[in-house]
């Protein structure tokens, strides 16, 4: 049991790739990522045959988290954490219009986690108490067991490099009952040479900055936790196309980026949706009853 409840102790360190992306890069200003989310985009209702500007990139990026947090389950009075919460925009949505008791945004960086304080200063003036950002690594997080309710993650696990570090974690901050949603996105089975296929096609996987593995790496990592009702679904659909047609802003067909679809068409790539549940403690056993002796 942990006791700790500030900073741990020998957290593992940032990864370079992920140092320099959202550090001196600063991703989440990016135009790509307008809006300060830093997703791909749920774009199920948007038309992607029209043009597609700030507003509609912002109202994807939303769905995203607002999907991820509709499969959480209800959010009222519940303490949720938001696993690599970037400039904490999900955060503010998650505050504003699931009414928990409080939200917790953990990031990794501490280049983040600043940008995160200041993108979101006016929410954490007027929800004092309600609202907080902490740094903390996703396979070592600096809370207390049973610390949460809910446990949110959206399009960050592709960087953790350690699943069962993280699938324990998870399980353990959470209180029994409590639900971890996520998405992310995986290779599409376990086909062998999925990640020299995917680093062949994107510079993201070539970098090392995601890491290619399958949906079941990490729904395996879950139940060896100890989670239950693990489950997946795939909303591919809903996000390849639109992220494509985004990207097209920008990149033209046969550019690295626009491989994102590509490998989505192939059957190299999807995007999953992943819930799961901690237990809940076993009641315990009545003693057993005394019978008289005749």
């Amino acid at each position: 049991m942990r006791k700790d409840t500030g900073v741990e102790q020998g957290r593992p360190g940032i990864r370079p790739t992920v140092q320099e992306t959202y550090g001196p890069l600063d991703l989440g200003h990016q135009p790509l990522f307008g809006g300060g989310f830093i997703n791909f985009g749920y774009w199920r209702g948007i038309d992607l045959a029209g043009p597609l500007g700030e507003d509609e990139r912002a109202r994807s990026q939303q769905a995203l988290y607002r999907h991820v947090l509709d499969a959480a389950g209800p959010l009222r009075r519940r303490q949720v954490l938001d696993v690599g919460c970037g400039l904490g925009m999900g955060c503010a949505v998650a505050l504003t219009e699931y009414e928990p008791d409080g939200v917790t945004g953990m990031d990794i960086h501490p280049d983040q986690l600043a940008r995160a304080r200041e993108e979101q200063a006016v929410l954490l003036g007027e929800q004092s108490g309600r609202l907080r950002f902490a740094e903390g690594a996703a396979e070592q997080m600096p809370w207390q067991d049973e610390a949460f309710d809910v446990v949110v993650s959206v399009e960050a696990v592709q960087h953790f490099p350690d699943l069962a570090g993280f699938a324990a974690e998870t399980a353990r901050v959470l209180r029994p009952g409590g639900t971890v949603s996520l998405t992310s996105f995986f290779t599409a089975d376990e086909a062998p040479g999925r990640p020299e296929q995917l680093a062949g096609l994107l510079d993201t996987y070539a970098s090392g900055l995601d890491i290619a593995r399958p949906v079941t790496a990490l729904t395996e990592a879950f139940r060896t936790a100890g989670l239950v009702e693990v489950r997946t679904g795939s909303i591919g659909p809903e996000v390849w196309p639109g992220w494509d047609a985004w990207l097209a802003r920008w990149w033209a067909p046969g550019t690295w980026p626009r491989n994102f679809l590509r490998a989505y068409e192939d059957k190299i790539l999807d995007y999953f949706v992943v819930t799961a549940l901690r237990p809940l403690r076993p009641a315990p056993h009545p003693p057993p009853s005394r019978v008289p002796h005749p």
